[in-house]
């Protein structure tokens, strides 16, 4: 009985951790949760994952560990595909990542009881100190958005940002 039950577990834990929301399972997320959290949201409220062959203007943008972006504004035209270059000039890791402050807020209370999550979605990177890193983003809805670092303490500390959309 215990070699029966020891050789199921494993497959409930493949079970569990396969999905779609680019986050890499293998950390042990609730999946209910993620779903709850509303990641398609992305495409509906900041924009969607952009086509690089579509790609009209290319932005640089710093994270330091000062707690800070750089720029901390950015403008585009609604329906403007964009390509971040992100690049972590810091000595600690850190992510840049696109949406709403309500989502940025709730994914970081999120980070704050795993904070070895691992980031895969189009409007997410996360760096280590020193790289540089590319996103791609169509910003096809007029409004105000957010970038963050949801790195546990970060956004808390300010590292945040303004996308303005007109």
């Amino acid at each position: 009985m215990v070699f029966l039950v020891m050789s199921v577990l494993p497959l409930a834990a493949l079970a569990g951790g396969a999905g779609g929301h680019g986050h890499d399972m293998s950390e042990g997320h609730d999946m209910e949760h993620m779903e709850h959290m509303g990641h398609d949201k992305h495409d509906d409220e900041a924009g969607r994952k952009g086509d690089p062959a579509d790609v009209q203007r290319t932005v640089d943008v710093t994270m330091s560990d000062n707690m800070r972006f750089s720029p901390s504004t950015m403008k585009f035209k609604k329906g403007e595909t964009v390509r971040l270059v992100v690049h972590n000039s810091g000595r600690i890791r850190h992510e840049l990542v696109i949406g709403t402050m309500a989502e940025l807020k709730e994914h970081a209370a999120m980070m704050r009881t795993d904070p070895t999550m691992k980031h895969a979605d189009a409007n997410m990177l996360a760096l280590d100190p020193g790289k540089k890193g590319e996103l791609v983003w169509k910003f096809d809805r007029a409004g105000t958005f957010d970038y963050a670092c949801l790195v546990p303490g970060h956004l808390e500390a300010g590292m945040r940002g303004e996308i303005v959309v007109k």
